[in-house]
């Protein structure tokens, strides 16, 4: 009898120790796994979706655009021919091709932009050749003269931020005839000299160096009789004509301005 109570005692405390470790593996088991879940959210970050992250960006950039461009006009008016680029982007040019004889007229363009901003407008004088001469071979050959008064303003204030004068840079790429007695010449290919530049790189962008052009010459109505179109604007009292030093010879003028606010 007590032999077999020892026996039941032993074969008990067996039981509960086999239990025992029973229940430890398995506490060290889901501790094991409960750290390792742990560990691994740890390890990631919490973070919002990319596309979602874009989104913000994206809105982010919006507004801050939106809050520094306005809207502008310019208004510009040309002897013969012009284009209008902003920062490096055409905007518009003169809507009647310079082979036209009397092509003169006012164009207005609108855009959007932040200042600063640049304006380049590249304008020409019609020559029928190099030569700088136009109407070759009729009773009227001569040279031509050229000429450009332009203004921008604030579509929804109306204030004009900007207006040609001394104060735009300019660069002449093309002179002729650099002999003016050539003017008559039944052969003004042959007798006329001409200069041609080389039109810079990137000169419309806002980041290009102007530092060595020239300050654009003011020139009266009286100098460059503005034609057709010109009195459709009414121009702002500091709006000049401008144009290169010699509204002759100048055949093709680039000019540049940059608005600060």
């Amino acid at each position: 009898m007590s032999t077999l109570m020892v026996s039941h005692r032993h074969n008990a405390r067996r039981g509960i120790r086999a239990l025992a470790s029973i229940l430890a593996a398995g506490i060290v088991a889901a501790s094991c796994s409960s750290d390792g879940e742990v560990e691994a959210a740890a390890d990631e970050p919490t973070t919002t979706s990319a596309g979602d992250a874009a989104e913000a960006t994206d809105t982010t950039d919006t507004r801050t655009d939106a809050a520094g461009a306005a809207s502008y006009q310019i208004d510009i008016w040309a002897d013969n021919w012009m284009a209008v680029y902003i920062n490096g982007e055409l905007i518009g040019e003169d809507s009647i091709s310079i082979t036209t004889e009397r092509s003169f007229n006012k164009e207005s363009f609108v855009f959007e932009a932040a200042a600063p901003f640049t304006i380049a407008i590249e304008a020409k004088d019609f020559k029928e050749t190099d030569s700088g001469i136009e109407y070759i071979g009729d009773g009227n050959q001569q040279m031509g003269d050229g000429g450009l008064i332009a203004q921008v303003s604030n579509t929804e204030t109306g204030e004009v931020v900007a207006v040609t004068g001394a104060s735009w840079q300019t660069l002449v790429v093309h002179r002729a005839p650099l002999n003016t007695d050539c003017e008559k010449d039944s052969d003004p290919d042959t007798a006329c000299e001409f200069e041609i530049a080389e039109t810079p790189a990137g000169w419309t962008s806002a980041d290009f160096d102007d530092s060595a052009w020239s300050g654009a010459t003011e020139w009266s109505a009286n100098d460059v009789g503005p034609k057709d179109g010109y009195d459709e604007i009414s121009w702002d009292a500091n709006a000049q004509l401008v144009w290169g030093t010699d509204l002759e010879v100048d055949n093709t003028v680039l000019l540049r301005f940059t608005v600060t606010g």
